[in-house]
C-alpha cells in the first residue's frame, strides 16, 4: 500500500513576501563593505492624519530625535495624511515590510483579528485621562500590545488623540437626535453597535474620505476629537458640533517585527528613547491641541458648538450602556472587567452613572 503523498505547499505572492520579510529587514541593517560610508537605516513611518495634528506633530518629533539619538544611523521618513497608504491598507503594508512604523487608531486591530483592542471604542468607558492612563500605562495595556506579536507586529506605545465629539447638521444632545442619521465610524463592531443603540446607521469610511462624504451628503455626521474635525475642515460642512465626549480615540505605535528585531541593540535602544519622548509629547499636546482647536472652532463661527447638560449626558450614557453587554463576548469578559477595575468602575458594571466629566464644556 502506497503512503499518501504529502501535499505541496504553494506560497502566494503575499505569503512569499511575508516569509522573506526577515531577510529584507536584515539586509537593511547589515553593514556595508569595509571602509564604505554606512548608509542610514531607513524607517518609513506612515500615518493618515495631517501634520499639525497631535499624531502628526509627535511623528515629526520622533523623526528628529531618532536622527539625533542614533547620530544619523537611522533616517525616519514620515508620510502624513494618507500620502502613502490609506486606513485599510496600512497594516498590511507594515506586515509586508513596505513601511516599518505606523500609529493606527486602536479600532484598526479588530479586522486584523485582535478584536480585544475594540474595547477602547466602548462608549463612556473613561471618565477622563486619569482613568485612561491606568489602562494604557498598566498591565492591561501592555498585555494588549503583546497580542500583536503573532501578527508580525511589535506594539511600542499608546498615543492619545482625545475624546470624541459628534458633528452633524443638527445638535446631537439626546438619543432621539440621532434617529435615522448615517454616521461615519471606523471599522469596529463596537462602534457599529454604539450607533445602532442610538438609532443611527453606522457607515464605515476611510478617514481621508470623510470630509468629502459629509459635503456630498453620503453621510450625515461623524465622530472625532476636535483636532481631527478642525484639521480636516469638517466644521465647514457640518452646522453643529456637540461636545458629547462619548468615547476615546487613541493610537498604538507599532513596528514591523522582523525589522525591529534585526536592528542593532544600541540602535533599538536609541529609538525606544526617542519614542518615549515622542509619546510623552503626543499625550501632552493631544489635550492642548483639542482645547486650542475648540477655541478656534468657536471663534470661526462656521459651526455651532453645543454643550449637553449633565442630564442630557447621563441620558446618552444610559442609552449606550447596553453596548457593553452586547459586545462582551467579542471583547472577552475577563478583559472587560479588568478594564473596568483599572478605570475605577465596579468590575461587573458598565460606567452608566455620572462621573467627573459631567457638564464639562471642553474636551477632557
Amino acid at each position: 500500500m502506497r503512503d499518501n503523498p504529502r501535499p505541496v505547499q504553494r506560497l502566494g505572492a503575499r505569503n512569499l513576501a511575508r516569509s522573506l520579510a526577515p531577510l529584507a529587514a536584515l539586509a537593511l541593517v547589515a553593514p556595508g563593505p569595509a571602509g564604505a560610508a554606512a548608509e542610514p537605516i531607513v524607517l518609513k513611518f506612515s500615518h493618515v492624519v495631517a501634520v499639525d495634528t497631535p499624531k502628526g506633530q509627535a511623528a515629526e518629533l520622533f523623526r528628529r530625535r531618532a536622527a539625533e539619538l542614533t547620530q544619523g544611523r537611522v533616517r525616519v521618513d514620515v508620510y502624513p495624511n494618507s500620502t502613502l497608504f490609506k486606513d485599510r491598507e496600512e497594516i498590511e503594508a507594515l506586515q509586508l515590510g513596505r513601511v516599518q512604523m505606523l500609529a493606527p487608531s486602536l479600532s484598526k486591530f479588530g479586522p486584523l483579528g485582535v478584536t480585544e483592542f475594540e474595547i477602547f471604542d466602548l462608549p463612556y468607558l473613561f471618565d477622563g485621562y486619569d482613568a485612561l492612563r491606568r489602562v494604557t500605562q498598566g498591565p492591561v495595556g501592555r498585555a494588549l500590545l503583546d497580542k500583536l506579536e503573532s501578527k508580525g507586529i511589535v506594539g511600542l506605545a499608546y498615543w492619545d488623540n482625545g475624546f470624541k465629539v459628534f458633528s452633524a447638521n443638527r445638535p446631537l444632545r439626546t438619543p432621539e437626535d440621532f434617529r435615522g442619521l448615517r454616521v461615519r465610524v471606523q471599522p469596529s463592531r463596537v462602534l457599529e453597535a454604539q450607533m445602532r443603540a442610538l438609532g443611527a446607521v453606522p457607515q464605515v469610511l476611510a478617514f481621508s474620505d470623510v470630509t468629502a462624504a459629509l459635503r456630498a451628503g453620503i453621510v450625515d455626521g461623524a465622530e472625532n476629537p476636535v483636532s481631527n474635525l478642525w484639521t480636516q475642515r469638517m466644521h465647514e460642512v457640518q452646522r453643529h458640533v456637540t461636545l458629547t465626549e462619548h468615547g476615546y480615540l487613541g493610537y498604538a505605535v507599532i513596528v514591523n517585527r522582523p525589522f525591529w528585531e534585526a536592528l542593532p541593540r544600541d540602535v533599538r535602544a536609541a529609538l525606544e528613547r526617542a519614542l518615549a519622548e515622542a509619546t510623552a509629547y503626543a499625550n501632552r499636546i493631544a489635550r492642548e491641541k483639542n482645547e486650542q482647536d475648540l477655541a478656534r472652532l468657536r471663534a470661526s463661527r462656521t459651526a455651532e458648538v453645543d454643550v449637553p447638560t449633565a442630564a442630557e449626558r447621563l441620558a446618552l450614557k444610559r442609552a449606550l450602556a447596553p453596548v457593553h453587554a452586547e459586545v462582551e463576548s467579542r471583547l472577552g469578559g475577563t478583559l472587560l472587567h479588568d478594564v473596568y477595575r483599572a478605570a475605577g468602575y465596579a468590575a461587573d458594571a458598565p460606567p452608566a452613572r455620572p462621573g467627573p466629566a459631567e457638564g464639562r464644556a471642553s474636551t477632557p
